[in-house]
């Protein structure tokens, strides 16, 4: 009996204690959840009963320096279709893709989803189509079954102008490209919220369960570019694109070298930002080779959209060529290797220890004796060799560290790329010889610039930027960009020496003479580069990149300009003749732009132009004595005692020295000639025949009159033969073709 009770006291034991443990157990379970994990099961709770409908704020507007507006926001409509209230899908499907460029079939799919109370159709409706849908709802009273809501959408209102710089935001208005990546965060701003409660059954509950929560306004992004320079910078990238038959493309900059703001940044082709995923005319062209619909053609798409987009002026590597040049002279005046009275004999090539044979000059058949300037003007290889060597590697490494070749500029634009260079202990003394003229390194357009106007701004390592400021919506500053520079890498007599030999080269006869712009102080060095890693059917490295740099003025450099254009294919491939003269355009355009006047020396007093006002109704006696007063010459037609037409007309730009303006007196003033033909002639030859047959002539290019037997009209404005009023201006582009960098 005592064992059993005893048995029974145990197995009371048991149950009691399990009992317990239970009991403890699912009260530590009750305690995780409603004390511990409250918050989490509420909010799960609450996310099912609650729907929340993000409401987008404006995204902040990119403004030019001068308060252009460069990327704002305009209102378009998102076309929302309820399935479960449709009574008749086939009309709606029929209706919308009558308005809308959306298949039949595809609206009807989703319009037949009843079990879905909200299908979109389209996000991206714009006024016009959102007005004949808003028609269409009140003709049929389809408030129930369609619905269109208002959001904004990025909009670019220069489309393809700076492009590669801006870049463009995606679907869900985030930035993907250009400044809109980089600066996304400024830019977008903070969402709005509805917040709503549903009951059980989906329904939306009363008001008083409702909240909204209003959304921020991004800021605005004022960038340090300039319309204008943006507009003739992209003008001249194509033409030289164009004219010299590129094949991969041109890049250009407009940089300030003093404090690294950039005015301007583009690469041909451009694309449109208002349509990023439209392939250009050339990717198009490309693509054609393909058949739509297959997996060959999807992957080329994709490489041509992603090849279109890429910023070639900060992505891509190339060999800068002879541009470097004016670096190696640079360090070797300021380590006082050389001075401006060295001489250098060139024979055409210079046998280097360790490389098979001996290295050549652009000029094989030898420059002969040349004084420093001359080295650097007539771009002599050899001579730049010498200067390295008595640089040494290791002082000449540090340069080049210095001058920023072995990292990243740190520009505001993504996905920079670092250039390809030697580790210094893989630095041959071959090395040495090589990189003396800008080969077997590479590096970016935007490096390059950055290096180049160490020497334009006196010495100093510059940050190039494109953020000048940004504000809020009330226009408030909140932030501003300062310049940043670094210690001074040469002195200022060094460069302001080296400067003074680049323009000397320009006026005279050095190799970047193409550059040159009557009236203004231009410092340039053009570059030819050879493309050792591509080549052609034969197995040769035939490929070249073609660049000119340059800054002025030169004494005070305000502004400075790249432009390289990669693998010309049609006539020369020499930077002298492929990105010089529109360097010098670009120049001739800016620079009064930017406020820096014309300064005609004597030599160059030929070009020196007078603008054109109007003097139409204006009395005979009193426009000849403004005339006079100019030193314009003149003719006048008819007797009258008015002028009654002139030729050229008001705004036209003519020469001082040869211009003509022919002034008309009576109502009849029918005066033509036909243009003859100059191309071919030199500047001054083509400057007299002009003005011999009636007309007056605009000189683009790098032609002077100083050096006319050299420089050729390599085209003309108008054909020869075309009959033109007496006065009118034929504007001759003059090149030098002796294909010299």
């Amino acid at each position: 009996m005592r064992n059993l009770t005893t048995k029974m006291v145990k197995r009371s034991l048991i149950v009691i204690v399990a009992f317990v443990i239970i009991c403890a157990i699912l009260l530590a379970q009750l305690f995780k959840l409603q004390i511990l994990g409250y918050d989490g099961y509420q909010k799960e709770v609450i996310d099912q009963l609650v729907v929340e409908t993000n409401v987008n704020p404006k995204r902040g507007i990119i403004y030019d320096r001068n308060g252009q507006v460069l990327a704002s926001n305009k209102t378009v409509w998102a076309l929302y279709v309820l399935p479960k209230n449709i009574e008749d899908p086939e009309f709606i499907a029929e209706k919308l893709s009558e308005i809308l460029d959306i298949k039949y079939d595809s609206i009807l799919e989703k319009a037949n989803k009843k079990g879905y109370k909200y299908q979109i159709i389209d996000i991206d409706v714009e006024e016009e189509n959102a007005g004949k849908i808003r028609k269409l709802i009140e003709e049929y009273n389809l408030t129930e079954q369609i619905q269109l809501n208002a959001s904004t959408k990025r909009y670019y209102p220069f489309s393809t102008l700076s492009s590669h710089a801006l870049g463009f935001v995606n679907a869900d208005g985030i930035g993907v490209y250009g400044l809109e990546k980089v600066y996304n965060n400024i830019l977008e701003g903070t969402n709005g919220k509805y917040i709503t409660a549903q009951n059980a059954q989906g329904g939306d509950m009363p008001f008083q369960y409702e909240e909204y929560i209003e959304d921020e306004n991004g800021y605005n992004l004022v960038t340090t570019i300039d319309l204008y320079i943006q507009y003739q910078l992209e003008s001249q990238l194509k033409a030289a694109a164009i004219e010299s038959g590129a094949e991969n493309r041109a890049a250009g900059i407009v940089m300030n070298p003093q404090n690294g703001e950039i005015y301007a940044m583009a690469v041909y082709p451009s694309f449109d930002l208002n349509q990023p995923y439209v392939l250009d005319a050339d990717s198009q062209l490309k693509l054609s080779n393909y058949t739509e619909g297959t997996a060959e053609y999807r992957n080329q798409y994709l490489n041509l959209l992603f090849s279109m987009w890429n910023n070639k002026a900060v992505t891509e590597l190339y060999e800068p060529g002879s541009t470097f040049k004016l670096i190696t002279t640079s360090v070797a005046l300021q380590e006082k290797v050389a001075t401006l009275k060295s001489s250098f004999t060139c024979t055409g090539s210079l046998k280097v220890d360790g490389f098979y044979r001996a290295i050549s000059c652009h000029k094989r058949t030898g420059h002969g004796t040349l004084t420093f300037a001359e080295a650097l003007q007539q771009s002599c290889n050899p001579s730049m060799m010498r200067l390295a060597f008595g640089i040494g590697r290791e002082k000449f490494y540090n340069y080049f560290k210095r001058f920023g070749y072995t990292g990243k500029t740190g520009i505001d634009l993504p996905s920079e790329s670092v250039g390809y260079y030697h580790r210094y202990e893989d630095f041959s003394n071959v090395s040495l010889a090589v990189y003396s003229f800008g080969q077997t390194f590479k590096t970016t357009a935007i490096q390059q610039i950055r290096a180049i106007s160490a020497v334009a701004n006196g010495g100093y390592l510059v940050k190039p930027h494109f953020i000048k400021g940004v504000t809020d919506n009330e226009g408030n500053v909140i932030f501003e960009a300062k310049t940043e520079k670094s210690e001074q890498i040469i002195s200022t007599e060094v460069a302001d020496t080296i400067s003074q030999i680049l323009k000397e080269g320009v006026d005279g006869n050095g190799g970047a003479k193409n550059a040159y712009v009557a009236g203004y102080s231009i410092a340039a060095k053009t570059g030819t580069s050879e493309k050792k890693d591509k080549y052609d059917e034969n197995g040769n490295t035939s490929y070249r990149v073609s660049s000119c740099i340059a800054y002025a003025p030169s004494e005070d450099a305000q502004v400075a300009v790249i432009i390289l254009v990669d693998e010309p294919s049609v006539g020369s491939k020499y930077g002298s003749v492929v990105a010089a003269p529109y360097v010098a355009n670009l120049l001739e355009l800016i620079l009064p732009y930017i406020g820096i006047k014309a300064e005609y020396s004597e030599t160059d007093k030929e070009y020196e132009q007078y603008q054109v006002p109007n003097y139409v109704e204006k009395s005979r006696e009193n426009v000849i004595k403004e005339l006079d007063n100019e030193g314009i010459t003149y003719e006048i037609i008819g007797n009258g005692d008015t002028v009654k037409a002139q030729m050229p007309k008001e705004g036209s730009n003519i020469y001082k020295n040869g211009g003509k303006v022919i002034l008309y007196t009576n109502e009849e003033y029918e005066h033509t000639a036909a243009v003859p033909n100059v191309i071919g002639k030199t500047a001054e030859e083509a400057n007299k025949t002009l003005i011999n047959s009636g007309f007056n002539i605009k000189i683009i290019g790098g032609g002077s009159f100083k050096y006319g037997q050299e420089a050729l009209v390599v085209w003309q404005g108008y054909d020869e033969g075309t009959y033109l009023a007496k006065g009118s201006v034929i504007t001759v582009k003059v090149m030098f073709t002796d294909d010299k960098d």
